[in-house]
């Protein structure tokens, strides 16, 4: 991280919810820039909606694959994560078409019932607690916390180790051993997992794979799809919650109107997933030929990453894209990315949103921030962006 300019890290760096404005500045001049790396790297920001979705679509010209940022030389088996994010078609493809039905509307219903119990849980747990409590840590993370083990299939005791796990090798200043590490020791403990599910296949989603697709996975694969799940659906679903609550903490007329009306839901969420973009930068990709976006002569092995937050903030996405209006219709965003890429849990993420929010304001209608908001302390740096802790009064 010393070796990286402040240019470089701008696109990770935010004024509390908001991306920094010289991000939005970058857009408006360079839509495609150069950013500067160390070590002869060369690499591009892309900050344009119509440019991002180029090349996020662009699965042919793009490749995703993990070893070309590490190198195959630099990184063992056990540090490879696998899954969909880092897998080239025809992989992807494969693994993809085993993946996506478990993550159908229909199959996700059934988890529907439960994701409100465990909302329930939560909220009677901080009422018991009463006063002040860190809705961070008493809301926004034990709820994906849950809903991840739930799907899994998998032991709720593991929760804490879910949790550093993934955290951690969001965690640029960590470094990139310490990421490594994190990849590698999440592997180990889900091997560990698939395993015992090929012994005895349960109702989870590993146990649904086995039972349905055995013979056409094995058990690296498994794992590496598994921790997708969990770095995909935890981390990210606990920061929106977390934002989102600042978001109707600040603005009363969206707090009510969520605690009022039902259908007020849905334009709120979506237009909240547009607006936080929690993923703040994609995976990045890396060039397999020459090739021209927004002007930008991009060359074999370039480095590409595209900035989520910045292609959501653009003109494109309606009237004053800076400012949070449920109002303005639905947009087709990107916080969950775009093409072959696109988030498989996107659903599943939106169902905790909608469960979530609507209980929260209804149970605690005068619950209000115990801090200043510009006291709050947000995450530095990180490619999912978050807040480390909301204290709140609930009464």
């Amino acid at each position: 991280m010393s070796l990286l300019p402040d240019a470089t890290l701008m696109p990770l760096r935010r004024t509390g919810l908001d991306p920094v404005p010289e991000l939005g500045a970058k857009r408006e001049t360079e839509r495609v820039s150069r950013l500067r790396l160390p070590f002869g790297l060369r690499a591009w920001l892309v900050t344009g909606y119509d440019e991002a979705k180029e090349v996020l679509v662009a699965t042919g010209k793009f490749s995703n694959d993990y070893t070309n940022l590490m190198g195959t030389a630099a990184m063992s088996a056990e540090q490879n994560p696998g899954g969909l994010g880092f897998a080239d078609p025809p992989d992807h493809t494969r693994l993809r078409k085993l993946l996506a039905p478990e993550f159908t509307v229909r199959r996700l219903s059934r988890l529907a019932p439960r994701i409100h119990e465990v909302v329930a849980e939560r909220l009677d747990a901080m009422a018991t607690a009463g006063g002040q409590v860190d809705l961070m840590s008493e809301f926004a993370l034990p709820i994906p916390s849950l809903v991840i083990c739930e799907l899994l299939g998998v032991s709720y005791e593991d929760r804490a180790d879910f949790q550093r796990l993934s955290m951690a090798r969001f965690d640029l200043f960590a470094g990139v051993g310490a990421s490594l590490g994190a990849i590698s020791e999440s592997l180990a403990y889900l091997l560990e997992v698939v395993r015992k599910q090929r012994e005895s296949p349960g109702d989870g989603l590993l146990g649904m794979l086995i039972k349905e697709h055995g013979d056409q996975i094995d058990d690296r694969e498994l794992a590496g799809l598994a921790d997708g799940v969990l770095t995909g659906g935890f981390e990210t679903t606990a920061s929106m919650l977390a934002l989102g609550a600042i978001v109707l903490l600040r603005d009363r007329e969206h707090f009510e109107l969520i605690r009022e009306r039902d259908d007020a839901i849905d334009p709120f969420v979506e237009e909240l997933l547009r607006y936080l973009t929690v993923v703040q930068v994609a995976f990045p990709r890396f060039a397999r030929e020459t090739v021209e976006v927004g002007g930008a002569r991009i060359e074999p092995d370039d480095i590409v990453f595209v900035s989520l937050s910045g292609a959501n903030r653009d003109q494109s996405m309606g009237e004053d894209p800076e400012r949070f209006d449920p109002g303005r219709g639905y947009s087709p965003h990107l916080a969950f990315g775009w093409g072959a890429h696109r988030c498989v849990g996107a659903e599943l993420g939106r169902m905790e949103l909608r469960a979530a929010y609507p209980a929260l304001v209804r149970r605690f209608p005068r619950m209000r921030l115990a801090a200043a908001p510009e006291e709050l302390s947000y995450r530095q740096s990180s490619i999912v962006y978050g807040v480390d802790s909301l204290p709140v009064l609930l009464s």
